[in-house]
């Protein structure tokens, strides 16, 4: 569980006093024009203000009463600077963070390694791709890479706010180092991995400070219907003054600027870039750090999702529970093999096994002249060759099968029913030979981690496909995915055979993700439309994948999917809102406008406003105070809970929809009479 830090208060306390004494400087600054053209609606509304300052300039030296058009270049002004702290606020979320995490950057040094053996201390900002450094205990890791030589417990509070230090050893999937780190414990010799700018730390620096974000592509579609929406009604409005000229009205400029900005989708054209900052943060307090908006944004689009089975679905800490031998009279000596095998082996299952041996009697030591066979992926076996000749390996039913055949052994009539027996259990077989003798198998039993039928029934009912990966075998994998609740499986999955699942989704039309850690995943998670990346994992896999999780939680696969879903929850239901909000404006402001000159539209004055200029100014400041009412529900995401596509619609038009078309009425009501009641004969 994670615990706060002094580095995670000082963040906490700075961004309290960024949000109340930089807010406002903040929003004046984004009155740029360079950085308002990047919003194609804020910047109509800012050309508008600008027309209105203009008019209300005029206005004072005519001597003319400047009462309504004044108010309506404030009120327009608001808007601006509302949309403007929209964007602002959220950045200001990860502002401070950023602060922090600069600061741990100046701070690292490096002892960087020549040629010739000798060190030299520099600046981490002149470390290099392939420079190696060696670090000792109680020195922060200057940049990232992948431990060459050593292993070490590190502190990663810095980066990931989990005080807990993790193990990192070199030769495995663990090898993986982040800059800005504590190295708590041995000495590690590093090979950089990142030039300057592109580290992890850089990466997260950009990222909550959205220095670099750019539009994702859903949010530049939703851009382009805005500014075809905002043309559109710039149409309508310019086409309203021949009309109201044949009816004996001329509309001011300013009454036609408030009339288009009322119109528009000012709303969501103002907190759009918050919600995608937003979301991005979102994932950040997740510890998830994204390459790209788009990252995250695919996460909520996924069709299928491909998880491992260790780790994710289950513990991932199988533990030996039984030794099965083929023959009764070979009990003894199949545990002592599966001791023997198991002595060098560092990973939990191995560790265990030794544990089991020992209970049973096992105390026979290694040979110090005893060849290390390690796991490969390839012939999926391991063990030792002892002085001798004598070969002692343990690995998959099949593999250990052709290891005997190929030797000259022959398989035990049982052996089948034996691996049968176990697999159905729901353990994992690990089968055991000393040479040409099949011995017997081991069961490895794995806990599926509570709760996760449940997720899994919840993305089922979002249209997400679950496939658990493993390399098991058929009945191991078939017994274990029934009991967690995957829509499908696929056992004995090598690589090569991830990659070709995630090709044949996406040749069906489906956006695929997945996990991984090791340099063998790299393909696939290169393939995936979302590949999330292991932050303890090989260099190879954190440069493949497009997302990386910081707390290395192989799980954190569904809470990606989840934060990618409410981003696109959010922007659709605010969306619906603004455009709802639109049309029922449209209905008060028109006829309130042109009932007295055109008698039929009275009827369609449902709420009897004061007066046409009362009217305009009551909508344009609700227009201005929905974006500040609207900012935590974008800042924080509409409320996500996992159903059908077709439930989520309907919810967001029954709640979002229709609430934003009954919203404006007794709202532009209520303020229409406070504006008549403090500016009585002023607005007639």
């Amino acid at each position: 569980m994670s615990t706060s830090t002094p580095q995670q208060g000082e963040v906490t306390q700075a961004r309290g006093n960024f949000v109340w004494g930089n807010l406002l400087r903040e929003s004046l600054l984004r009155l740029n024009p360079r950085t308002l053209a990047r919003n194609p609606v804020i910047a109509v509304v800012a050309i508008g203000t600008l027309i209105c300052m203009l008019y209300t300039g005029l206005a004072i030296v005519r001597g003319d009463d400047i009462t309504f058009v004044l108010s309506v270049t404030l009120v327009l002004l608001a808007t601006i600077l509302f949309a403007n702290g929209a964007e602002a606020l959220a950045e200001s979320r990860g502002k401070a963070h950023a602060g922090s995490l600069r600061a741990t950057r100046s701070q690292l040094k490096a002892r960087r390694l020549h040629k010739d053996g000798s060190e030299q201390l520099v600046s981490a900002d002149s470390l290099r791709r392939g420079d190696r450094v060696r670090v000792i205990a109680g020195e922060l890791i200057p940049a990232d890479g992948e431990i060459i030589e050593g292993a070490g417990s590190i502190n990663e509070s810095a980066v990931t706010g989990e005080s807990a230090p993790v193990l990192r050893e070199a030769g495995t999937d663990n090898s993986g180092v982040s800059a800005g780190t504590n190295l708590l414990s041995d000495e590690l010799l590093i090979e950089v991995s990142a030039d300057p700018g592109e580290s992890l730390l850089d990466r997260m620096i950009a990222l909550v400070e959205s220095a670099s974000r750019q539009k994702t592509p859903s949010e530049l579609a939703l851009s382009v219907l805005l500014a075809t929406l905002t043309l559109v009604f710039l149409i309508v409005v310019v086409s309203l003054v021949p009309m109201a000229r044949f009816v004996g009205i001329t509309p001011s400029p300013v009454m036609l600027v408030a009339l288009l900005v009322c119109l528009i989708p000012t709303t969501i054209g103002g907190l759009l870039p918050a919600i995608g900052i937003a979301g991005m943060e979102r994932a950040m307090r997740a510890n998830l750090v994204a390459k790209s908006g788009k990252a995250v944004e695919i996460a909520g689009s996924i069709d299928v999702l491909l998880l491992d089975k260790t780790g994710t679905i289950t513990l991932g800490d199988r533990r030996a529970t039984e030794f099965a031998p083929c023959d009764s009279s070979m009990a003894e000596h199949l545990r002592d093999v599966a001791y023997g095998c198991s002595l060098e082996d560092p990973t939990p299952e191995g560790r265990s096994i030794v544990s089991l041996a020992r209970d049973q009697g096992a105390t026979a030591r290694l040979d110090e002249q005893a060849e290390l066979i390690a796991f490969s992926a390839s012939t999926r076996l391991s063990g030792v060759n002892v002085p001798g000749g004598q070969q002692l390996r343990k690995g998959a039913p099949n593999a250990i099968a052709a290891f005997v055949e190929a030797r000259g052994g022959r398989i035990p009539a049982n052996y089948a029913s034996l691996v049968e027996r176990i697999s159905r259990k729901g353990a994992t077989p690990l089968a055991v030979a000393d040479g040409a003798q099949l011995l017997g198998v081991i069961a490895l039993s794995d806990v599926i981690k509570t709760g996760m039928a449940e997720r899994f029934s919840a993305l089922r009912e979002m249209g997400v496909k679950t496939v658990m990966i493993t390399g098991d075998n058929p009945i191991t994998a078939a017994a274990i995915a029934a009991e967690a609740g995957v829509d499908d499986y696929i056992a004995e999955a090598t690589p090569e055979r991830k990659l070709e699942v995630i090709r044949e989704e996406q040749q069906a039309g489906c956006l695929v993700a997945m996990m991984g850690d090791g340099t063998n995943d790299a393909p696939a998670l290169a393939q995936a439309d979302l590949g999330l990346a292991m932050n303890s994992g090989t260099q190879a896999a954190r440069e493949a994948g497009n997302m990386v999780d910081l707390d290395s939680d192989p799980g954190k696969l569904l809470k990606a999917v989840e934060i990618g879903k409410q981003l696109l929850i959010t922007r659709g239901a605010l969306t619906t809102f603004s455009l709802a909000n639109d049309v029922a404006k449209y209905f008060v402001i028109l006829p309130a406008i042109f009932a007295a000159s055109i008698p039929a539209l009275s009827q369609l004055d449902i709420l009897g406003l004061a007066s046409p200029q009362s009217a305009v100014l009551a909508a344009v400041i609700f227009n201005a105070l929905i974006i500040p009412a609207l900012i935590p529900f974008a800042l924080k995401g509409v409320s996500f809970k996992a159903t059908s596509a077709t439930a989520l619609l309907r919810r967001n038009l029954l709640i979002y929809g229709v609430g934003g078309l009954l919203l404006p009425f007794p709202l532009i009501k209520l303020l229409d009479v406070m504006i008549a009641g403090l500016f009585p004969g002023v607005l007639p």
